[in-house]
């Protein structure tokens, strides 16, 4: 060990002369930290005070290189993308937290039911995060609706008129849209969200821009605007337009294009054009690739990573880009991501990977790895995406069998797809035909997509029974309806089901899930068919986690088997009524007013 210059004594012996006690809480979870405590008693001497700093300095010194690269504790519990816990939701249709930008651009063209910027923001996230709103619902990760500038004009091709307050109309991807807030907003809501243990993914769009209007101008050379899409085979899929006046960005070209005269003319009424035409002359420089159009957008979307912190993607229109472009992407949003953690060590989760999951719509799960365009196969998987978005869940959700669906789904997750993961959902923005679109199986609901093997993405409302068949809307508005924070105020009644009885079934699931990695990663096994009780293992690295879940069990007394899972002796909790319990014979007994019960080892 190094000695101090002037004295002649280590720094063990500065630490011991200091004579006083440090603590040092060097990760984001108290639970997670490794506590730094030194206790030293009181000398006289004449260098205390000098020594007092510089042990904080050093003690700091030794936090921050801790945080910087020493990854957690073999033992403490991962964060596994695998079993994450994903909350969906639409930014313009979730929470207004700044009604100042609710009209902006000049969008005051009254629009069809549904199909304008309703108030929704970044802000309004970040108020419903402070109010631990997603801590209650186990959440960990966030993904919200595109956030950069959409086309400034409405498109009427049918439905009515609609503005892009759905996010996916993107006309400058270097800047966030006035309605949805900030760049500052946005690295506020990430900053905000780490704290809490959440990851923050971006929806990110590289096939298309938003359509042409008016005020929105076609970007030459950049884009095709036919044929249309016809689906029959992988060209007819890729290299076209996926409807009318939805100009089709040309990822397969290599050749160089200038940017857009009107997007030049915009930065620089921005006062900001040198700056991004010197950010591109640096990247293109440094990467060596081509100008053309998929390595703009490249560049810009990980721009976002690199500056905030963002934790992944969710990559929209999948199988309508080249395979290849996506691991373009990855190589780069994993280089950014690495680089913003170098910088900013102390903010750093752990050493998860930048995360990517992919809409290849119509993917089963029972695909395995490849999706099959009729004359092409092609696996995702190797392509730059941890997991893609599982489209058949909503129908293997229909068969009344726990164990049918959570067997099949363990089944692909332990063979096939080992090593990579799904996101399951029940609905979304976009599915005309999801799982109980009448809302009246809130609570089945939740025990399939919650417990079941593999991600799950939670569609903001899904946890408040909101309506997703709204009377006087077109096509998918009517799954776009502004959350029902009046109806759970009220404590509305649903078909039965009160709004607040549904979201506390959903956050005791989700909280169940959060903090149990075998829930979505484990093994699965059933224990008894009648009445339903399996369980659930993880084991990784040092670390495992089993649990026992029941369901369809008779409310009051319910006696389980949990051989195998847990010994005798052991001392159970059951997550969803907080009840304990003692292992005996191979069996947990739990009386409670629910019919199920999540079992847990009691520290």
């Amino acid at each position: 060990m190094a000695k101090h210059h002037q004295s002649g004594i280590t720094i063990a012996q500065v630490m011991h002369l200091a004579g006083f006690r440090l603590r040092f809480f060097c990760a984001k979870t108290p639970t997670l930290a490794p506590n730094f405590s030194f206790n030293l008693f009181p000398i006289r001497f004449h260098m205390r005070q000098f020594f007092r700093v510089l042990l904080l300095a050093l003690a700091l010194s030794a936090c921050s290189g801790l945080r910087k690269s020493s990854p957690r504790s073999s033992s403490a519990m991962p964060f596994l993308w695998e079993n994450a816990n994903m909350y969906f939701l639409l930014t313009d249709r979730f929470a207004n937290g700044n009604t100042a930008n609710d009209v902006t651009l000049g969008r005051t063209t009254p629009p069809a039911k549904l199909r304008g910027f309703m108030g929704g923001d970044i802000r309004g996230i970040i108020k419903k995060l402070d109010d631990g709103y997603f801590d209650r619902l186990g959440v960990s990760a966030i993904w919200f609706t595109p956030v950069l500038e959409q086309i400034h004009g409405p498109v009427d091709e049918g439905t009515g008129v609609t503005y892009g307050f759905h996010g996916y109309w993107t006309k400058d991807w270097t800047r966030l849209d006035p309605n949805f807030g900030t760049e500052r907003d946005l690295a506020e809501l990430v900053d905000k969200a780490h704290r809490r243990g959440i990851r923050v993914l971006l929806d990110v769009v590289i096939n298309h821009t938003g359509p042409v209007t008016p005020q929105d101008p076609l970007w030459d050379n950049w884009a095709r605007t036919n044929p249309q899409c016809n689906y029959r085979d992988y060209s007819s899929t890729i290299s076209c337009t996926l409807v009318k006046n939805l100009p089709d960005i040309k990822t397969e070209s290599n050749a160089p294009v200038e940017l857009p005269p009107f997007l030049q003319k915009k930065w620089e009424q921005e006062g900001r054009l040198q700056h991004e035409l010197a950010e591109l002359d640096a990247f293109f420089e440094r990467t060596g690739y081509p100008r053309a159009p998929r390595f703009y957008f490249i560049k810009w979307l990980t721009d976002y990573v690199r500056r905030l912190g963002i934790d992944g993607y969710r990559c929209d229109t999948v199988k309508h880009v080249e395979e290849s472009v996506w691991a373009e992407l990855q190589k780069e949003a994993a280089r950014a991501f690495a680089e913003w953690k170098k910088a900013h060590p102390a903010k750093v989760l752990d050493n998860t990977d930048f995360y990517m999951v992919g809409e290849v719509y119509g993917y089963n799960i029972a695909s395995g790895r490849d999706y099959d365009f009729g004359d092409r196969k092609v696996d995702y998987f190797a392509h730059g995406f941890h997991s893609v978005i599982n489209f058949g869940m909503k129908y293997d959700a229909q068969n009344p069998s726990y164990e049918a669906l959570f067997s099949k789904y363990a089944a692909q997750l332990q063979g096939p797809l080992r090593g990579k993961s799904v996101l399951n959902y029940l609905s979304s923005h976009d599915d005309g035909a999801p799982f109980d679109k009448q809302r009246e199986k809130p609570i089945e609901a939740a025990n399939k997509l919650l417990l079941c093997p593999g991600a799950a993405q939670i569609y903001y409302g899904d946890e408040t029974n909101r309506s997703l068949d709204i009377p006087g809307t077109e096509g998918d508005a009517t799954l776009r309806s502004f959350m029902n924070w009046d109806e759970l105020k009220a404590n509305r009644t649903r078909n039965g089901f009160q709004t607040k009885v549904v979201l506390e079934h959903w956050q005791k699931l989700g909280r169940f899930r959060k903090a149990h990695p075998a829930v979505g990663a484990g093994t699965h096994t059933m224990l008894t068919e009648k009445p339903y009780v399996f369980r659930r293992t993880y084991t990784a690295g040092g670390y495992s986690d089993t649990v026992v879940v029941g369901l369809d069990l008779p409310k009051g007394e319910k006696t389980v088997s949990v051989a195998g899972a847990f010994p005798d002796g052991t001392t159970l909790r059951d997550a969803y009524s907080g009840n304990k319990t003692t292992v005996a014979n191979g069996k947990a007994t739990i009386t409670s007013g629910a019919d199920l019960l999540l079992l847990e080892r009691v520290p």
